[in-house]
């Protein structure tokens, strides 16, 4: 009888030490599995941080001159200045270069919404650093970001309290690097790329998964229509990126991405404030998507975008109740708006006048901006399609070529 019982002990012994067995097994799978995931985060975590403080640029302000005080994105609504700039190693423009896309974004915390309006480059407004009225994408090539963000804070009527400013190579690299987005073609199109290789993008209409390169030109492109059309494909490109980056499936790109941004971007916001809106944005966000209104104004070679008074009052007001602050707060720290405004009608340099800006540049007779080496391909003038009437946008300094049977290149 008790020689049973010692074999029935010995038995339940060995199913206790194979069922402990059984369970050591897995949980050392999922404690290596978390020292690889928690390794890996703090590895992009590092690196995302030395990108971030490479990039940082001291702007020379603690605050905007819209602001009673100092914001901090924890506990405050805050607005952000998206610069994104025309230049490249083959123009040699550095630093000097215009803005080709502007896009104002206001982020409500306890809304969880972002609110984006894009800036037409050609919008005609009242440029501080000048002191006179211009498109609003020489802004950056009088002043960079300094006099971009005083133009937009003019014009808005709202704080900019941060600005991130990327180029074109940015963009290609943060593309290629989360594998490319989806996007609608509207129509059939050449473009050139990001060396200004003409004709070098050839893309077809329909729905499809576009790389770095073609995104560009899906982003930049305004031969066919204008440029109103040209900012809303660039807000449906952030959109995607911003899908796209946040997605499960590109956590494991995340070191490309930090790689991509961090050498073509410079802001003012430091890492940890960079944290803060990336948690902000955790579970979702509501954004919406506006262009300012405007019309066709070309009083002689030059073309400008005369923006919408009513709608543009319309635009400020919103963004002002979106950060929850104050109209008398901002219109008594920005006393220039109003005088703007009012020169604003219609454009006031008379032919023949040349400016000189900080840059050493100098302003053609009408009025408009003359960057060195902006719009050249290999030694050549770089030309858009179509004429004055099919292409409003070409500048004074453009020309148009036709082949040998008549139709503009």
């Amino acid at each position: 009888m008790s020689k049973h019982k010692k074999v029935q002990s010995r038995r339940v012994t060995r199913k206790k030490r194979k069922l402990r067995k059984g369970i050591l097994i897995p949980l050392v799978v999922i404690a290596l599995a978390l020292l690889v995931v928690i390794g890996y985060g703090s590895y992009l975590y590092v690196k995302a941080n030395n990108a971030v403080n490479d990039s940082f640029e001291d702007d020379g302000r603690d605050k905007s001159d819209l602001r009673e005080f100092e914001v901090d994105p924890n506990i405050d609504n805050v607005s952000i200045l998206i610069i994104g700039v025309d230049e490249n190693e083959h123009r040699g423009n550095a630093g000097n270069s215009r803005s080709d896309t502007l896009m104002l974004a206001t982020f409500n915390k306890d809304e969880k919404s972002v609110k984006l309006v894009s800036i037409p480059r050609d919008s005609y407004v009242y440029i501080p650093e000048v002191g006179r009225e211009d498109k609003i994408t020489h802004a950056h090539a009088y002043g960079g970001p300094k006099a971009t963000i005083e133009t937009v804070e003019n014009l808005m009527n709202i704080p900019v309290d941060y600005y991130v400013r990327v180029n074109f190579h940015a963009f290609v690299d943060v593309v290629d690097a989360i594998g490319g987005i989806d996007v609608d073609v509207p129509y059939e199109f050449q473009e050139s790329d990001s060396m200004d290789k003409r004709d070098a993008i050839h893309l077809y209409p329909g729905e499809q998964v576009l790389d770095g390169e073609e995104a560009l030109a899906f982003a930049r492109t305004r031969k066919l229509d204008n440029d109103i059309e040209r900012g809303k494909r660039q807000m449906e490109v952030v959109n995607a990126v911003a899908d796209k980056a946040t997605s499960i499936g590109s956590v494991l790109k995340f070191d490309d991405l930090i790689a991509a941004v961090g050498s073509n971007m410079n802001t003012n916001m430091t890492f940890k404030q960079m944290m803060t809106l990336a948690t902000f944005g955790t579970g979702g966000l509501d954004i919406e998507n506006f262009t300012l209104e405007g019309s066709d104004y070309q009083p002689s070679s030059t073309y400008y975008w005369l923006l919408d008074e009513m709608a543009l009052e319309e635009t400020r007001a919103m963004l002002q109740d979106h950060l929850e602050i104050s109209n008398s707060l901002a219109e008594e720290e920005n006393g220039t708006t109003n005088e703007a405004d009012a020169q604003q009608d219609e454009p006031s340099q008379e032919e023949g006048e040349v400016y000189q800006d900080p840059n050493g540049k100098t302003n053609t007779e009408d009025g408009t901006y003359q960057e060195e080496g902006s719009y050249e391909e290999q030694g050549e003038a770089y030309q858009e399609e179509g004429s004055y009437q099919e292409d409003p946008y070409q500048e004074e300094e453009e020309t148009v070529e036709y082949d040998a049977e008549g139709n503009p290149y």
